[in-house]
């Protein structure tokens, strides 16, 4: 079991990450996807990574954080994946967000021009969207995107899901499909089919029902995978085997 999306670096983890791990460790969980949100983040990734097995990373200027110019942010980030390419397996966490007050229209100019770091590097993205499926869908066609990647946290509907299934795109199930308003996001995930789904956690935010308030954190993936198996009708073997081939087949070059 792999949690696709987990924000290790952050200072929620800064003081007990080996205890975090060893308890996903305990859980079953085997790989985890730390996607990046700063050029200061990216090496505390670095530095985790190079200490412990089983992490995989992404580099990429998220939107709360679009700060400064566009050129030496792009200058950095395709610096960076240069540098590193054999630790980086993404660009991202990249995206549009219509809850922040910087317009949509200075997003979309730094998610294209990260879109187009990942096309020349030939790496999927990890894409966050808030109230933007409107738009999201359409910047990956105007940027010429077709190397995949993961719609982090979806939720929306099956029609929805299926514009991003058809552009190469796999969909991120996490804590919102435990609770009983993400039966529409779980509802349209059946519809979609478990070959297009990725595990996440989103930890330290996005806790599953039952712990709000509480730091989330990589084991509690299983209550998300049990959740989709009992959706689905199987085991929560086949879900772990299946979502795990999935990102496989994603973020690992063969």
């Amino acid at each position: 079991m792999i949690d696709s999306h987990c924000h290790l670096d952050l200072p929620a983890f800064e003081h007990d990450l080996n205890g975090v791990l060893k308890r996903a460790g305990e859980a079953g969980i085997s790989g985890f996807l730390i996607p990046g949100t700063t050029p200061a983040g990216w090496e505390i990734q670095l530095a985790i990574q190079a200490r412990h097995s089983d992490i995989f990373l992404g580099f990429g200027i998220h939107p709360w954080f679009i700060r400064g110019s566009l050129d030496d942010a792009v200058s950095k980030l395709q610096k960076a994946v240069a540098e590193h390419r054999q630790s980086v397996c993404a660009i991202g966490e990249i995206g549009l967000d219509a809850t922040i007050e910087l317009p949509l229209a200075e997003q979309e100019k730094w998610l294209l021009a990260q879109l187009d770091v990942a096309k020349q590097c030939e790496l999927p993205v990890v894409l966050h969207h808030l109230k933007t499926h409107h738009r999201l869908p359409a910047m990956i066609k105007q940027a010429g995107f077709s190397c995949g990647g993961v719609v982090h946290a979806f939720s929306g509907n099956a029609e929805v899901a299926a514009q991003y299934v058809e552009l190469g795109f796999k969909l991120g199930a996490g804590g919102t499909i435990t609770y009983p308003r993400g039966k529409k996001t779980l509802d349209a995930l059946v519809e979609t089919g478990l070959d297009n789904i990725l595990l996440e956690t989103d930890s330290p935010d996005m806790p599953v029902q039952g712990l709000q308030g509480q730091r989330n954190e990589p084991a509690r993936l299983v209550q998300i995978a049990q959740v989709l198996a009992e959706a689905f009708g199987v085991s929560v073997a086949e879900v772990t085997k299946k979502t795990t081939a999935n990102f496989r087949d994603l973020f690992v070059q063969p």
